[in-house]
């Protein structure tokens, strides 16, 4: 989904939802979460979910995933004391590289107040040189694969 067709998503549309709370400091002097903030949440979020749904401390792999491309697309602002939900969904999985989407829901509305791309490219944590997304971050992934029946009667 690209352009505006991203202001159209939901939170239904996300196999995977993580909570965020923002904190005092998030909020800039315009009041609201600065943007930098928004790239933050995208990488707590995924990281997070990646050691939580593969069981393994992804630091500790021979391959770690670099972030090559970070994008946002702002429609809402988010404050503190707000929990952000942050969605997750697979956009792209390639040999060495993730393409994930993201967005980012505050105060339990079910439009996004930002959507993003985060990629990440596997390297081997030594020679920083391209390698095969790890087995068990892959296996991880699967859980963000729509369903086999989705769409189905």
């Amino acid at each position: 989904m690209d352009g505006d067709d991203v202001r159209g998503l939901r939170r239904a549309d996300f196999p995977v939802l993580r909570e965020l709370p923002t904190r005092w400091s998030d909020d800039d002097v315009y009041g609201h979460v600065n943007n930098v903030i928004h790239y933050s949440m995208f990488d707590t979020a995924v990281n997070g979910w990646l050691i939580e749904a593969s069981g393994t401390d992804i630091r500790r792999l021979p391959a770690i995933g670099l972030v090559v491309e970070t994008r946002c697309r702002y429609f809402a602002e988010l404050r503190f004391p707000d929990v952000v939900t942050a969605g997750i969904r697979l956009e792209r999985l390639g040999t060495s590289s993730v393409v994930y989407q993201l967005a980012l829901f505050g105060g339990g509305r079910e439009e996004p107040a930002a959507v993003g791309r985060f990629v990440h490219v596997y390297v081997d944590a030594r020679s920083r040189q391209p390698v095969p997304v790890p087995d068990q971050v892959r296996g991880a992934l699967r859980l963000l694969e729509p369903s086999a029946d989705e769409g189905t009667p």
